[in-house]
Order: C-alpha cells, then sequence, then structure tokens
C-alpha cells in the first residue's frame, strides 16, 4: 500500500456522521464541509436510536450512504463512568456493532470509528503504541465503556477477513476545545477546569478545586487535530488498521492548572481535592504510525489550544453549561 496517495475521496459523496451536533461530530461535519461532500447526513437520536436494531436499518435503507464516519456515543468523565457503568457498556456495544453491520450490508464503502484511548491496557509501557492494544486488561472504573469501544477493531477485522469491508478505527489521545461538553457532572477534564476558571474569575471567586493530585497526566489533543487525522485515515489506509490520533506529547494536570491560571487570569487559591481520584497515571501516545503512513502531526499546542477553548467558552457559557 502506498501511503502517501489517497485512494479515497469524500469529494460528491453522502456521508453519514453519527453524533454530528457532539462535540467531535460538530467538528467531522465542518471538515467534510470542506472536502465538498455531496450530502452529509447527520441523523438525531429523536429520528434514530442507534442502539436498536430496525431503527439503524431503516436509517441505511432511507440514506444509502457512500460513507459513514462513527463518532456517537455515550462518553463522561470518570464520574459519570462509576455511576452508570451499564449504560457506557451497552449504548457504545450496540451502536458500533449495529452500525457497522448495516453499513456493510448496504454497501458503504469507507466505515471510520471512533476509538477510546483508555481501551489501552492499563499497564502498558508509555508511550502507547498501536502492537500493545490488545496486552492486558483497561483501567477498571472506564472499563465497560472502553472495551464497548474496543470491539468495534474485533468487528472490523472480523468484517474485512469475512467481506472484504473496507474501515479503520481512529484513537484519539485527550481531546477538547470549542463545543465541548463543558457539564461539571459529566465532561472530561479540560472542559470541566475551563469552567471552573472561567466561572471562578466571571463570579469573583476567591477558590478554584480541582480534583486528584495534579501529577496525573495525559496526552492532550485540539480536536481539529484529530479530525484532521480521521479523515486522512480513511483516504489513505485500504485495510482495517487502528491509528493513534494525538499530540504525542504528555502534560500533567498540574501544568494545565498552571496554564489556565494565566489564560483566565483567575488570581485566587488553588485546592487540591485529593479525595478523589486521578484516574489512570499515566497516559501518552506513540503517535510514529500516523507520521509514517499519514503524514499526520497535531498543529494546535495546549497553550493555543486552551487559549482556544477559553474564548469559546466565554462566548457561549451560557447554552456549554448545559
Amino acid at each position: 500500500m502506498d501511503c502517501g496517495q489517497a485512494m479515497f475521496s469524500f469529494k460528491n459523496k453522502r456521508v453519514l456522521v453519527t453524533g454530528a451536533s457532539g462535540f467531535l461530530g460538530t467538528h467531522i461535519v465542518k471538515a467534510l464541509e470542506a472536502k465538498e461532500c455531496r450530502d452529509i447526513v447527520t441523523p438525531r437520536h429523536e429520528q434514530y436510536d442507534l442502539s436498536i436494531e430496525d431503527d439503524v436499518n431503516t436509517l441505511f435503507n432511507n440514506i444509502r450512504p457512500n460513507a459513514v464516519i462513527h463518532a456517537s456515543g455515550l462518553v463522561g468523565g470518570i464520574q459519570a463512568n462509576i455511576d452508570r457503568p451499564a449504560n457506557f457498556f451497552y449504548q457504545n456495544l450496540m451502536q458500533g456493532a449495529l452500525l457497522m453491520h448495516y453499513a456493510q450490508k448496504s454497501g458503504v464503502e469507507k466505515f471510520v470509528a471512533v476509538a477510546a484511548g483508555c481501551g489501552y491496557p492499563e499497564h502498558a509501557p508509555i508511550p502507547l503504541k498501536e502492537e500493545n492494544f490488545w496486552d492486558g486488561y483497561p483501567q477498571s472504573w472506564s472499563a465497560p465503556y472502553s472495551l464497548a469501544k474496543r470491539m468495534l477493531v474485533v468487528q472490523a477485522k472480523a468484517y474485512y477477513d469475512q467481506h472484504g469491508f473496507n474501515s479503520v478505527v481512529g484513537i484519539p489521545g485527550n481531546l477538547y476545545g470549542s463545543a465541548d461538553s463543558f457539564n461539571l457532572n459529566s465532561g472530561h477534564v479540560i472542559p470541566s477546569l475551563v469552567r471552573k476558571f472561567v466561572d471562578a474569575v466571571r463570579n469573583g471567586n476567591d477558590e478554584v478545586i480541582v480534583w486528584g493530585t495534579g501529577e496525573a497526566t495525559r496526552d492532550f489533543v485540539y480536536v481539529s487535530d484529530v479530525v484532521d487525522g480521521l479523515l486522512r485515515a480513511a483516504e489513505v489506509y485500504d485495510t482495517p488498521e487502528i491509528v493513534n490520533l494525538s499530540s504525542g506529547v504528555e502534560s500533567s494536570i498540574y501544568q494545565v492548572v498552571a496554564m489556565l491560571q494565566i489564560i483566565t487570569g483567575f488570581r485566587g487559591k488553588i485546592t487540591w481535592d485529593t479525595d478523589k481520584p486521578n484516574g489512570q497515571l499515566r497516559r501518552c501516545f506513540d503517535v510514529g504510525k500516523a507520521r509514517r503512513d499519514l503524514d499526520f502531526t497535531a498543529q494546535v499546542g495546549l497553550a493555543d489550544g486552551l487559549t482556544r477553548t477559553v474564548r469559546w467558552y466565554r462566548q457561549n457559557w451560557e447554552t456549554a453549561r448545559k
């Protein structure tokens, strides 16, 4: 395979995007518009429940897409996963299984799925490499979600071997950026911190409470970079590949907090709530495969990305908090 030569083009194609109204999906739609798709179909949950087989079958019969980008699913932070593990397992497993199955049955040319970085084994060596994806069990609190997403990789290989079905699974790092979920009960670490700091400045609060010790690290990647990588992977790969799409830079929560203090102008006290969990202590991705195969390198650094995210939240805080 010549990875420098695009084998699939989105131009003039009808593309189904699941989760199009969500964080990642919003950015995928914008990127597809720039690629001159003929038609971008963005069904809502009120129209089709993607965890119900009859609804998924009807969806494909109605729209007959050339390509599918599966970005929907139930997502959330540590507490949400702890509170509702069954929901996270069932919704994500059923959506992935049904969508890929009916995409193959309806003759879709390319299926792109988004897996979970927390699907890597809890004790895999850092940086995380695609070759270690199956070398152990993921961290227990996120396992119902991440193992459901892992099944996309199994299904992609099975459907390629039996049907020659063409799919790719991207594994993003810790996504953040504009249009994220800033709900403190279900949001991820960066949007939650952005909300806390911006709201503290707006309300004149003199303290921000942060979960954990600050020593946990993550590989943060701005959403537009992941979207670029996903679409490039769809264009290049013609076998069921998995590929890390992240910055390849390990940053601690403490560093993020320090940056947000400067960006937001917060002058108060930071209190670390060490009774709350850190989550997995370290996470960083090896992005060598994406660099070699896709000519992919994340373009938005952490300071720039945090500044963009703070700016967006300040402009949209009334709706973003919901």
